[in-house]
C-alpha cells in the first residue's frame, strides 16, 4: 500500500466584488473582509488552513481593489509561499481557475483549490485521500447548511405539529472547496463558468466525487454581514 502525497499547492478566488458586503467591501475586496474580534481577514484565516493542511505554495487570484489584497499579503507574515495573479480581464469562474492554475510551481501533481470567502476547517488531507480513492479528475467538498428561517411541520391533516428553529438543509451543497487532479486544468475553459461546462461533463463520466464534509466540521460562507456576526458569535462559542 503505497502512501498518499498530498497536494502542497493550491489556489485561493479572492477577486468577488462582494456586493452584498458593502458598506465592508467598499474599499476591499471581500476576502479582506476581517471577522470581528479576530483581527485577522477571511484569507488570513485560509491561508494559516492551507499551510496547516501541508500547502507549502498558494496562487491568490484578485480582481477587485486587488492592490488593497496585494498590500495586505505583501506585509503579513504568511505561514506559507503566496504568489498573486490579476486577471487581464474578466475571464469568467472557470478561466480565472486556469489563469491562476498556470502559475502553480507543480503543474504535474495534483492541487486543491478554495473560494475566497470561504471560513471552513476540516481535514483536506482526508478531502485528497478520498478524491484518490475514487480516482477522481476533480472533488468538490459538500456542506449541508442550515436554513436561516425556521421551518414547520405538519401532519396529513393540516395540523401543525412542531416548530424548528434553523434546520440543516435536506441538500447538500457545493461548500467551494476543491481537490483537482492535474489534468484537470486542461479540462477548464479559458474563459467562463466550469460548473456549467466542466463539472457537468466529469460528472456525466463519474470522474467527479463529492466529499461531504465530517460531522461538526466548521463551515460558514461569509456573503453578508449577518455571517460577519454569526461568524464571530460561533467563534465566541467555540
Amino acid at each position: 500500500m503505497h502512501t498518499p502525497t498530498y497536494p502542497t499547492q493550491a489556489v485561493v478566488l479572492a477577486g468577488g466584488q462582494g456586493s452584498r458586503l458593502r458598506p465592508y467591501t467598499d474599499d476591499r475586496p471581500k476576502p479582506m473582509v476581517e471577522i470581528p474580534g479576530t483581527g485577522t481577514p477571511i484569507i488570513g484565516h485560509q491561508l494559516a488552513w492551507l499551510a496547516a493542511e501541508g500547502v507549502t505554495d498558494a496562487v491568490v487570484s484578485c480582481g477587485h481593489l486587488a492592490e488593497v489584497l496585494q498590500e495586505w499579503l505583501a506585509g503579513a507574515d504568511l505561514p506559507l509561499r503566496v504568489t498573486t495573479v490579476v486577471e487581464p480581464e474578466p475571464l469568467g469562474r472557470g478561466g480565472g481557475l486556469k489563469y491562476a492554475a498556470a502559475r502553480l510551481p507543480r503543474p504535474d501533481l495534483p492541487w486543491y483549490a478554495t473560494n475566497g470567502d470561504i471560513w471552513t476547517r476540516f481535514s483536506l488531507r482526508e478531502m485528497a485521500a478520498f478524491h484518490a480513492e475514487r480516482d477522481a479528475t476533480a472533488t468538490l467538498a459538500l456542506a449541508r447548511p442550515r436554513i436561516p428561517w425556521g421551518a414547520v411541520e405538519t401532519d396529513a391533516f393540516g395540523h401543525i405539529t412542531d416548530f424548528i428553529e434553523a434546520p440543516p438543509s435536506p441538500f447538500l451543497i457545493n461548500a467551494g472547496v476543491y481537490v483537482f487532479s492535474a489534468a484537470f486544468t486542461d479540462l477548464l475553459p479559458e474563459r467562463g463558468d466550469h460548473e456549467r461546462t466542466t463539472f457537468p461533463g466529469l460528472a456525466r463520466e463519474r470522474r467527479l466525487a463529492g466529499f461531504p464534509l465530517p460531522q461538526g466540521a466548521y463551515w460558514r460562507a461569509i456573503d453578508t454581514a449577518k455571517d460577519l456576526t454569526e461568524a464571530a458569535k460561533e467563534l465566541a462559542g467555540r
